[in-house]
C-alpha cells in the first residue's frame, strides 16, 4: 500500500500517470466541523499502481496533482463524484476533465438508479468493500493500514468496473449520453454558493411574499457567516430556528430573546444586531422586489389517468432499453408532459426525447397504446 506525502514522490506519480488513459480518483474529506470540505487524502489508480496521496502532509506541493487532474488526454474517472469535484473546486478552482462518473455510466447500462460503489464493485469487479472505516476520522494522523487499504480499494476495484462499463457503452453508443450528463458535473456553477438563494433549501410552509424576504435576508447572512468563519450552517443558526425568526420579525433584542435557539450571548452580541438588521432589510424591501416561491404546476382535472400512463410507458421503455427510470424522466416531469406538449423538462430534450419523450406524446395523443402480451406490456401503433 502506497502513501506519497513527499511532493517529489508525488510529482513522479502523476508524471508516470499522465501516460495513462484513464485514471481512477476518489477523495476522503472531513466536513462535521466545517463549512467547507477538508480535503484529507486523494486516491489515485492508473492500469499498473494505485496510490494515496496525504493532502495534510507538511509542505507537501500538490500543484502536479491539479496539473493531472486538468490534463485533456487523461480520462479522470469517479464514482458519484460531485463531492469530490466539490472538493477540488474549493481548495483550488479545479474540476478535473475529461471526466466520467460510473454511478451515471451504471444508469444507462441497466444497473437502475444511483448504484452504490460497493455494488457496482460486487457486480463488475467481484470486490466485496470492507465498509467498517467508512465513517472513520480521515484527519487524524498517522493513518492506518485498515485506512490506507478501504480508501484504496476505492479506485482499486473502480478500474475494472469503468472497463467494463466503457465496453458495454461503446457497445450500445451510450457514451454520448454520459456525456451530455457530464456537463452538468463540469459546469462551475454547480459548486459556486450563492448565499442569497441559500433560503430555497429551507423547508418552509408559508408561501408569503413578505415572509421570504426576511427568511431570504437571514439565511444570506447565515451563509455569508458560515463561508467567513468555516462553520456548518446549523453552528451558526439551525434551519428551524431561523424560519422561526422570520416567522415573527423580531425588532429589538427582547424580541428576538424570544426565539427558541438563540442564547442570551447571541441575542445581546454582534450575532443578535445582525439578525436584526436582516430582519429590517427583508422588512424594508418593496413588495415588488419579495421573492416568491417556485411555481407549482397547476395541473387541469383529469390528468391523473394520463400520468398513470405516462409512467407505465417510462417504466416499459427503460426496461426494453436497459436504462434507470430515475436518469430518464422524473415525476414532476410526468406532470408537465401530461399538462403541455411543449413542457419545459429534460424528458424531452436529447437522448431522453429519442428513448422516451417521443412516445409519451404519441401516447398521449392517441398515436399509440399499451397492451398487454402474457406478463409484458407492450407498445401498439393505433391508426390514426
Amino acid at each position: 500500500m502506497t502513501v506519497i506525502a513527499d511532493s517529489a514522490e508525488l510529482a513522479g506519480l502523476c508524471q508516470r500517470l499522465a501516460k495513462a488513459e484513464y485514471i481512477a480518483v476518489d477523495t476522503e474529506f472531513m466536513r462535521d466541523k466545517t463549512y467547507y470540505p477538508q480535503l484529507c487524502l486523494v486516491q489515485i489508480a492508473g492500469p499498473e499502481e494505485a496510490a494515496a496521496i496525504d493532502t495534510l502532509a507538511p509542505g507537501i506541493d500538490l500543484k502536479p496533482l491539479f496539473a493531472l487532474l486538468l490534463d485533456p488526454a487523461v480520462i479522470k474517472v469517479f464514482h458519484a463524484a460531485r463531492q469530490d469535484i466539490e472538493t477540488f473546486f474549493h481548495i483550488a478552482g479545479v474540476i478535473p476533465t475529461p471526466l466520467v462518473d460510473t454511478q451515471v455510466a451504471a444508469m444507462v447500462c441497466g444497473f437502475g438508479d444511483a448504484v452504490s460503489y460497493e455494488n457496482l464493485a460486487a457486480k463488475l469487479a467481484g470486490a466485496r468493500i470492507d465498509k467498517s472505516s467508512r465513517f472513520t476520522d480521515w484527519a487524524r494522523r498517522p493513518l492506518t493500514e485498515r485506512q490506507v487499504s478501504y480508501a484504496l480499494s476505492d479506485v482499486t476495484h473502480l478500474r475494472p468496473a469503468y472497463e467494463k462499463l466503457k465496453r458495454r457503452m461503446d457497445k450500445n453508443g451510450r457514451a454520448a449520453w454520459v456525456a451530455e450528463e457530464m456537463a452538468i458535473l463540469t459546469n462551475p456553477g454547480t459548486y459556486r454558493q450563492q448565499p442569497r438563494e441559500s433560503w430555497r433549501r429551507l423547508k418552509v410552509r408559508s408561501e408569503k411574499p413578505r415572509f421570504l424576504a426576511i427568511l431570504r435576508e437571514l439565511a444570506a447572512w447565515r451563509e455569508e457567516e458560515a463561508q467567513r468563519r468555516d462553520l456548518p450552517r446549523n453552528r451558526i443558526v439551525k434551519d428551524e430556528t431561523l424560519v422561526e425568526i422570520a416567522a415573527h420579525a423580531p425588532s429589538k433584542p427582547e424580541d428576538l430573546a424570544h426565539s427558541r435557539g438563540i442564547s442570551r450571548g447571541q441575542v445581546e452580541g454582534k450575532q443578535g444586531a445582525a439578525i436584526l438588521a436582516a430582519v429590517q432589510r427583508g422588512l424594508a424591501l418593496p413588495e415588488s422586489e419579495c421573492p416568491t416561491p417556485t411555481p407549482r404546476l397547476d395541473l387541469p382535472g383529469g390528468l391523473a389517468p394520463i400520468i398513470e400512463l405516462l409512467r407505465v410507458l417510462l417504466k416499459t421503455r427503460c426496461e426494453a432499453h436497459d436504462v434507470a427510470q430515475k436518469l430518464v424522466a422524473s415525476a414532476a416531469d410526468l406532470e408537465y408532459i401530461a399538462a403541455t406538449d411543449d413542457a419545459d423538462v429534460p424528458a424531452l430534450t436529447g437522448w431522453r426525447r429519442e428513448l422516451f419523450g417521443e412516445a409519451a406524446l404519441d401516447l398521449k395523443h392517441g398515436r399509440i397504446g399499451l397492451t398487454v402480451a402474457g406478463k409484458t406490456v407492450r407498445i401498439v401503433k393505433l391508426d390514426s
